[in-house]
């Protein structure tokens, strides 16, 4: 008789029934075949007294095991190991083994080009260099709850409870069509809007529709990760091209138009990621007179409108198109913060159609009540003003940091303060490599992350992107300072 007494072991301060923890337990050990097919298992009284348990916690159990299929019952004989389980094959596991499964899987699968990673805040007392995001201690979350919460209590709330159009919220692309028309120029009506779930979700729809193993889609030199890992993922072939002060050279690109067929072109127009450069209003119309000529598409993925401190923006390339060849990408998730996962994907009917239904595939809707909430923040003006309230914050930490940066580190680091965005591109003296300094500065409590990531085409260039915004004058002084140390341990050895 199997010695069920020393075996079971119950833990009577969780909140599992003891009978299902009963029953587990005979699973694992039918599973693991110290009980066989065709074992009788003890009578309830006898098991109860065994346990010390109520006989019906034993009743339960064999009930739950027989609607499992674990075990049968035969009258007049008892409770039994059902006697057609198949033997489970598995090998017999060490500590090691065990530990190697829970990593590893017993079949093939494809994987995926690597996204940059973002640094992970655990610790507050590390620094952690970021590539340009939103300080999320600015966001209007008391505006927004208080909307989330008008917008729940709103008596036709229960018809945005069940499944609604994987093209998002009529509403919020309704309102989207006035503000985009409005702000950005553009010519739009709701046919040419599907919500996203941010900027990465369009660029993710657009490459499934336009490429196919080796199209060819042209970047730059310099360019958005997480854009390229994307295109590879479809198997496009990337194209690079120069990237200067006035962002994607189109001369480049003309010529690459001559000698090969490309599919399309994907620009950071405001701004190019991750030089922060802007691309000038010639190389604009330029560019969309070789879509047109060569019939390609531009993916525009203009993330960075809304934070321009020397100028207002310039209108993006969507606002100029008359021939269906921009897809313009955009979101929200940026300006207020990354938690709300918010964006749109504007282009031609017949392309937004398809990418919501292929949208449909991974992600069957969005989440209609945060859609609501944004329309209702949108419509307003809680989001312009926010804009406005966050521009002059940036704009003062942007000059902050670049003053400290020119005159207490000018001996380490070159660059051009940007006239818009979230981050400066800096240039490291080239007596010094990223590589010493990452190490270094963990001793001064700075994570400076993926440095290598700037740097794709390996030119060399000794630069990356350093985030400014999340930063308050504070930080700041103290991030400088930090970096100061740096320089000074590793000039003394």
């Amino acid at each position: 008789m199997f010695p069920f007494k020393t075996s079971i072991k119950f833990d009577r301060e969780c909140n599992q029934a003891l009978y299902l923890q009963l029953s587990n337990q005979i699973i694992q050990l039918i599973k693991n075949q110290t009980l066989a097919p065709n074992t009788k298992l003890p009578g309830s009284r006898t098991l109860a007294e065994q346990l010390d348990v109520h006989r019906k916690t034993i009743v339960a159990c064999y009930d739950e095991l027989l609607l499992q299929g674990w075990v049968e019952s035969i009258p007049k004989k008892g409770t039994f190991v059902h006697s057609s389980l198949p033997v489970l094959e598995q090998q017999k596991l060490d500590n090691a083994v065990v530990s190697d499964l829970k990593n590893n899987t017993g079949f093939s699968f494809y994987k995926y080009p690597i996204l940059p990673k973002k640094a992970p805040k655990k610790d507050r007392t590390i620094m952690y260099l970021n590539d340009g995001v939103s300080d999320g201690r600015l966001t209007p979350i008391d505006e927004i709850a208080r909307t989330y919460r008008r917008v729940c209590s709103k008596k036709n709330v229960f018809d945005h409870l069940s499944y609604g159009s994987t093209y998002g919220n009529d509403t919020l692309r309704d309102v989207l069509v006035d503000y985009l028309n409005t702000t950005r120029g553009l010519h739009i009506t709701k046919d040419n809007v599907l919500i996203t779930r941010g900027s990465q979700m369009g660029i993710w729809l657009s490459s499934q529709l336009l490429f196919q193993k080796d199209d060819i889609v042209v970047v730059g030199n310099t360019n958005y990760g997480a854009a390229d890992a994307t295109f590879l993922n479809q198997h496009a072939k990337l194209e690079r091209v120069m990237v200067d002060e006035h962002g994607l050279s189109t001369r480049d690109i003309e010529n690459l138009c001559k000698r090969q067929q490309i599919k399309a072109v994907y620009v950071t127009s405001h701004h190019h990621h991750p030089t922060t450069v802007t691309l000038c209003a010639e190389r604009r119309i330029r560019l969309l007179n070789l879509a047109k000529q060569y019939n390609f598409a531009i993916i525009e993925d203009d993330y960075d409108y809304d934070f321009n401190y020397n100028h207002a923006p310039i209108l993006p390339l969507a606002s100029h198109d008359n021939n269906g060849n921009v897809v313009y990408i955009g979101s929200v998730c940026k300006t207020v913060a990354p938690v709300f996962r918010i964006g749109y994907l504007i282009a031609s009917r017949d392309f937004v159609d398809e990418a919501s239904k292929l949208r449909g595939y991974v992600d069957r809707q969005g989440d209609a009540l945060l859609e609501l909430t944004f329309a209702d923040f949108i419509k307003s003006g809680d989001l312009d003003r926010h804009i406005r309230k966050v521009m002059k914050i940036y704009k003062q930490r942007r000059d902050l940091f670049c003053k400290l940066l020119k005159d207490e580190l000018g001996d380490f680091f070159a660059f051009e303060i940007p006239k818009g965005g979230m981050a400066v591109w800096t240039k490291l003296n080239p007596n010094y490599s990223w590589e010493t300094i990452s190490v270094v500065a963990r001793n001064y409590k700075l994570e400076i992350g993926d440095w290598q990531r700037y740097d794709i085409e390996k030119l060399n260039h000794n630069c990356i992107r350093i985030g400014f915004a999340t930063y308050n004058e504070e930080e700041i002084y103290e991030l400088i300072n930090r970096f100061k140390e740096i320089f000074n341990e590793i000039k003394t050895k």
